[in-house]
């Protein structure tokens, strides 16, 4: 019955497909198609897996906790209580997906694609690393700063259940926590054309739910850690909203462009030593040497702000509905039906006392 379901779901999507065929690369839409469909083929019920004597005691161990987890998003957190994150698929490959993300060399809005149900976004995916970094490299030859990152998990809306991963499964407890609840916000609301309200809602939604799970689970050592975790992340969010609106007021500027192409390296120079500097104040932001290790661009520097721009308005929220998570989503769900710049006044009022909110564009 579930096989058949979605089959028929797909088959929907494919008919859409056939409709935008004449302004659509058909060819994109298949391997997303084809993609998602040999994830859902590699799935099995987690119980099934659990109830294998062949399987790895450490997987089964850890897929219990996903269970724990997953109970505790529906009936604590009031996420959907469906049959998310109640399979489990090893695609024996580090990534899932991997997203194209591109923005002009002058400019830091990231570039949209629209597609079928999800409307636009700010990337484009890829089942397929190779066919990811060829599309990156047209987009570099037509003058983008672009950024290509593995993704480990994604999200359906609720169209399918959707399996927990190999790509994700030996994270930690607290990230383990974190990615479900996060993947599981977007099936609350979901605003087409709007990634940054979807993506930072998802982001206040996991990290209220992470804290509560620690919390009524977590030992104190865990919610401890869970304490130096969110300080260092504030630390490099700020770090790199800082250094955005640098970019952005150079850009903004009446400077000619082959000026603001050396002043925008400088920026990027004086990003990186800032952060040294940082680490050898607090060496546990060690753990963003991987980032700082990639080609920093407009590109890179969009990615963080998708999913913290709006942070402070959705918490500002949560805090208004007295820390309610069904009177927080019920507020959210108002506020997405509005046109977009009913939504930012709103979500303004909520962050007007959090500076950061005029440092991204939107």
């Amino acid at each position: 019955m579930l096989r058949i379901s979605y089959i028929l779901k797909i088959s929907i999507v494919v008919i859409q497909v056939g409709w935008l065929s004449a302004c659509a690369n058909l060819s994109y839409y298949a391997q997303a198609v084809d993609g998602h469909f040999k994830v859902i083929h590699r799935s099995r019920p987690i119980s099934t897996v659990i109830a294998n004597p062949a399987v790895d005691p450490k997987l089964k161990q850890t897929l219990s906790k996903v269970v724990q987890m997953r109970e505790f998003a529906s009936q604590e957190l009031k996420l959907p209580d469906n049959l998310s994150y109640t399979r489990y698929a090893d695609l024996e490959r580090p990534f899932v997906v991997w997203n194209v993300f591109a923005s002009p060399e002058l400019s830091l809005k990231l570039k949209k694609w629209c597609f079928v149900q999800v409307g636009c976004v700010n990337y484009r995916g890829f089942f397929s690393q190779a066919k990811a970094e060829r599309y990156a490299e047209e987009l570099r030859q037509d003058g983008y700063d672009v950024h290509v990152g593995g993704i480990r998990a994604y999200s359906t809306l609720g169209w399918f259940s959707d399996p927990v991963l190999n790509t994700f499964i030996g994270y930690s407890e607290m990230d383990l926590a974190r990615l479900i609840f996060h993947e599981l916000a977007h099936q609350v609301v979901y605003v087409p054309g709007d990634t940054a309200f979807n993506e930072s809602f998802a982001t206040a939604v996991e990290h209220e739910g992470v804290r509560r799970w620690f919390a009524s689970n977590g030992t104190t050592f865990e919610q401890t850690a869970l304490s130096v975790r969110q300080e260092r992340e504030a630390i490099f969010t700020n770090l790199i909203f800082k250094h955005r609106k640098k970019l952005q007021e150079l850009f903004h500027s009446n400077v000619s462009d082959s000026e603001k192409r050396i002043r925008k390296a400088h920026i990027f120079d004086e990003l990186r030593t800032e952060f040294l500097h940082l680490k050898a104040e607090k060496s546990e932001l060690a753990s963003y040497d991987r980032w700082f290790g990639q080609i920093l661009n407009n590109a890179l520097l969009a990615t963080v702000s998708i999913y913290t721009q709006l942070l402070p308005a959705f918490k500002g929220i949560l805090k208004q509905q007295g820390q309610d998570m069904q009177h927080f989503f019920d507020a959210v769900i108002r506020i997405s039906k509005l046109p977009k710049h009913e939504r930012n006044a709103i979500l303004l009022k909520a962050a007007e006392n959090n500076p950061q909110w005029n440092v991204v564009e939107r």
